[in-house]
């Protein structure tokens, strides 16, 4: 394989799976808490990892932990409760599209973090994006704005850990490693959460087991260890912007399976969101990535 279509090949395989996990993650919050469910894929991830890791001979140990334990917190742990409390009041549709708006977000945070300035075209996607959000959002009607804050938060806190790692970049690990340290420290506070906080127990059947193996098999151990290997071998604001399937994804498996119909104001918005994030790609085509100042 040419080695510079690896990280496509891995974006698409990602791309694919998270959207998915949108529905997955949907009916396993029928039958547990969302403490339980993100510390048991989390543990069980992390574990998978570690036996892959040590089956195959690779190195276990890191040089520096300090980053895995920072991304495990905030682009692990902080991610996954927000979304997934996000889903008990919000469809996965509705959701996932709040979410990855994780690219806007990563705009803000690199000009902020990594100095890469924003150019006029910029400016219009991101007002356009906010138009949409408010169409999602509708902050007018106060029983569904816990959900979609929770989920405009989870994207915020996933951009912010992506451009730390841009920031402070772990090149000497392997992605594997490093990601399986990451699912590691960041089940922690999940676990803490999980065993302190009351709440019903899980309901455990098939169909809870199903989707805590697929959540743990594929979107928790493959989808963050593609994501950790895209992140290394990608510019950040390509990175963000190719996510844009995984939404996609996730509406029409929501629609289809679930039978999730968005009203009109939030497809109005949904299509204002998917313009933005199309002109930032095209923005992205046009020019390279700017080079950080240090």
């Amino acid at each position: 394989m040419d080695p510079r279509s690896a990280p496509l090949a891995a974006m698409a395989a990602m791309c694919a799976i998270w959207g998915y996990s949108w529905i997955v993650m949907k009916i396993a919050l029928r039958h547990a808490h969302p403490f339980d469910f993100a510390a048991q894929r989390l543990v069980l991830g992390a574990i998978l990892l570690f036996a892959i890791i040590a089956a195959t001979g690779r190195r276990l140990t890191l040089s520096s932990y300090r980053m895995a334990v920072v991304l495990g917190f905030v682009q692990v742990g902080a991610f996954v409760i927000l979304s997934h409390y996000a889903l008990l009041t919000a469809g996965p549709g509705k959701t996932s599209v709040l979410t990855y708006t994780m690219p806007f977000w990563m705009i803000v945070f690199a000009h902020l973090m990594i100095h890469e300035r924003m150019r006029g075209a910029q400016w219009l996607s991101v007002a356009l994006a906010f138009a949409g959000l408010l169409l999602i959002v509708s902050p007018w009607k106060l029983t569904s704005l816990e959900g979609s804050l929770l989920a405009v938060g989870s994207g915020a806190v996933w951009a912010l850990a992506a451009v730390m790692s841009k920031r402070w970049p772990t090149k000497d690990a392997e992605p594997l490693t490093f990601t399986a340290w990451q699912l590691a420290f960041g089940s922690i506070p999940l676990v803490l959460l999980s065993a302190a906080h009351p709440h019903a127990a899980v309901a455990w059947n098939g169909e809870y087991g199903l989707a805590l193996a697929y959540s743990t098999v594929f979107a928790t151990a493959g989808g963050w260890w593609l994501w950790t290997y895209v992140l290394s071998h990608a510019p950040a604001g390509v990175t963000g912007l190719n996510t844009l399937a995984i939404p996609v994804i996730a509406v029409a498996a929501s629609w289809l399976q679930l039978g999730e119909r968005p009203p009109p104001h939030e497809l109005a918005g949904m299509a204002l969101i998917a313009v933005a994030l199309s002109l930032l790609a095209w923005l992205g085509l046009r020019k390279p990535e700017a080079t950080p100042v240090d």
